[in-house]
């Protein structure tokens, strides 16, 4: 039986044993890539039959030349990341990008989809970055006619990269359980109605079922993604009395928000708690958090080659397809036994 499997740029970067950032500038024949690397790269391409897209490929037919960038927001450091990687493969493609960023605002957003067809005139495809869609949504993103590919989504009809966050919750979970911790406390996203519902929460809560253990409702609060909201969150979680040994928090912004809280309410990290964050930001190793790492650029480098293969291939159509990148638990200061 022949196989169907399309090689992707994430299949020669496992092969090759680099990034996808760095794949995608080793096949453009962009700077900042060893000899070496390009070696490897062109080595593990020709063996998958893997067919790049060449620099300044946008298509003769396509109707602008414009892409949009979507963002919930354009300040914090995970979205900066992605956009910055996807901006520079869709350059190179040919196209100039166009950044959305809805600000966190409900009217903003409500405007994007009321302008839609508009915005249809305007460019030729859309990169969505973690938007939390209603049915609704996307129905008239599938409507607009619009090249669509993804950073961060669940169940889309349209390609998709991402990291399995639920299992990464369950990495963070498992290792303060193997520390002994079994009092666990939880900072979680609030971009659901329902905190429950986020994958993080569930891949916090299945550790626990693994270990016969339940999820105290009063050791659960909800935070948003900055330093500010995981501060807010730690200080409310110790204001209703609870006293979790351990803390996980959904993103290491709030991590560090968590950390500063403690530090106000004279308890130390990790002596007497310890906290672990997902993401693996800047200030993680600085700080000495313990975290998830995940491959942000890579994941908005993906979508992006994803977004171009799309828009070059338009008479050879396949399956909207969904990719998982690995996450990697690093074990810092702010993690420990205890005691």
């Amino acid at each position: 039986m022949v196989s169907t499997h399309r090689a992707t740029i994430q299949d020669v970067a496992v092969l090759s044993g680099l990034s996808i950032c760095t794949v995608s500038r080793a096949l453009r024949h962009l700077p900042n890539v060893s000899e070496r690397e390009q070696e490897q790269v062109a080595g593990a391409a020709a063996k998958l039959g893997y067919k790049a897209l060449a620099a300044a490929s946008r298509p003769e037919g396509g109707r602008t030349g414009s892409l949009a960038i979507v963002a919930p927001t354009a300040t914090s450091w995970f979205f900066a990341q992605a956009v910055e990687a996807a901006e520079e493969v869709l350059g190179d493609s040919g196209y100039d990008t166009v950044l959305i960023s809805l600000r966190n605002q409900d009217s903003v957003r409500r405007q994007f989809f009321a302008d839609l067809g508009n915005l249809a005139q305007r460019v030729d495809g859309l990169l969505l970055l973690t938007m939390d869609l209603v049915p609704g949504e996307v129905a008239a993103l599938e409507a607009c006619g619009l090249a669509i590919a993804s950073v961060g989504m669940e169940n889309v009809p349209w390609d998709n990269v991402a990291i399995d966050d639920e299992h990464a919750a369950w990495q963070a979970t498992q290792h303060l359980l193997g520390l002994g911790h079994w009092d666990l406390a939880v900072l979680s996203s609030n971009e659901h109605p329902v905190a429950t519902e986020t994958p993080r929460f569930r891949g916090f809560k299945r550790a626990l079922d693994e270990h016969h253990l339940t999820v105290h409702p009063d050791l659960v609060v909800c935070a948003g993604p900055s330093i500010d909201d995981g501060r807010r969150a730690m200080a409310e979680l110790i204001a209703r009395g609870a006293s979790p040994t351990a803390v996980f928090a959904h993103c290491d912004e709030a991590a560090f928000g968590a950390l500063k809280a403690l530090r106000e309410y004279g308890l130390s990290v990790p002596k007497n708690v310890s906290v672990i964050g997902m993401d693996n930001h800047p200030m993680s190793g600085f700080l000495g958090l313990s975290t998830v790492a995940q491959p942000v650029a890579d994941q908005g480098a993906f979508a992006a080659n994803l977004l171009c293969e799309r828009l070059l291939n338009t008479e050879t159509p396949h399956q909207p397809s969904n990719h998982l990148l690995d996450t990697k638990l690093i074990e810092r200061k702010t993690t420990r036994h205890k005691r």
